[in-house]
């Protein structure tokens, strides 16, 4: 038993910290064991594994507030509530209750806008994300596009003030964040942007999320989108329409299944060429297409 002449190991209390999370029902409790202990003792997930393969010892202190951290881990609170960030492409975005966690499956999404922007026929193409949550398309337009202009909309109270934190944070220079609902976004940007993003709400209502991190700790705004789940989508089609310049993007996240139905709201509305893109588990993920 470790005793403070004889602290515990980084190996044992991982050990003790996977045995808790599995129990629980976390999907990978090694690799969320593993980012709690470097979140306490201020290192990365591979130095934590070279304290447990050397036998380091860990402090009393700490081995207590890790414990504490994987506790909270336990009930499913999500991981990055717990460390207060979540990391997107190149950037580490601050996250928290009220705001939508960007999740990997996202970073294609932005992919796709930021490939658009950066094949846009101007030295300062315009992009618009609408609901930008944390800002994790925004930003990583912002940031991986530099000659470009991206303004960011969000309508949330609660979200916005991570949205701004990051904003600030990150300080991109050629980024605009507006307090401002997506139906009435920008108005002066009206018939310029090259590229219009949104992760909208796509959730249908009656499909309550398997995931307690989502059912339990994702606000309901950033989740459900309707009977269908596609009412945002509705609104984007046309504020996508009134935003975009003539051979615009328009790029939208969904669910695996929605793919055909968003690919004819949009052409209904005079779209062309919509068409839906795989996530890296070829599940359909986001749908593009074009203002004609």
């Amino acid at each position: 038993m470790a005793s403070p002449e004889h602290p515990p190991t980084v190996a044992a209390v991982l050990r003790h910290a996977v045995a808790r999370l599995a129990e629980a029902g976390v999907p990978d409790p090694d690799v969320d064991a593993e980012l709690l202990a470097a979140f306490v003792l201020g290192t990365g997930r591979g130095g934590v594994q070279a304290a447990a393969v050397r036998g380091d010892a860990v402090d009393p202190a700490s081995a207590a507030r890790l414990d504490a951290l994987v506790a909270r881990r336990a009930t499913r609170e999500p991981l990055q509530h717990i460390t207060g960030s979540a990391p997107f492409r190149h950037l580490e975005l601050r996250v928290g209750p009220g705001v939508f966690v960007p999740r990997p499956e996202t970073e294609m999404v932005a992919q796709l806008a930021i490939d658009a922007l950066a094949a846009a026929a101007s030295p300062s193409p315009i992009a618009v994300d609408l609901g930008t949550g944390s800002g994790a398309i925004a930003l990583a337009m912002a940031t991986e596009v530099p000659h470009a202009r991206v303004f960011a909309a969000e309508n949330s109270v609660d979200a916005f003030v991570w949205t701004k934190e990051n904003f600030a944070r990150i300080g991109a220079d050629n980024a605009r964040l507006a307090f401002i609902d997506l139906e009435h976004a920008f108005p002066e940007l009206d018939g310029t942007v090259s590229v219009v993003a949104s992760n909208p709400p796509y959730v249908p209502d009656a499909a309550i999320p398997r995931d307690p991190e989502v059912r339990l700790f994702d606000p309901p705004a950033a989740l459900y989108g309707g009977e269908d789940g596609l009412n945002v989508v509705r609104v984007l089609s046309g504020v996508g329409l009134r935003l975009a310049h003539p051979g615009g993007t328009i790029v939208i996240e969904h669910g695996e299944w929605q793919g055909e139905a968003i690919r004819a709201i949009l052409a209904a509305d005079g779209w062309r060429a919509a068409s839906t893109h795989p996530d890296l588990t070829m599940r359909d993920r986001a749908t593009t297409a074009l203002r004609p």
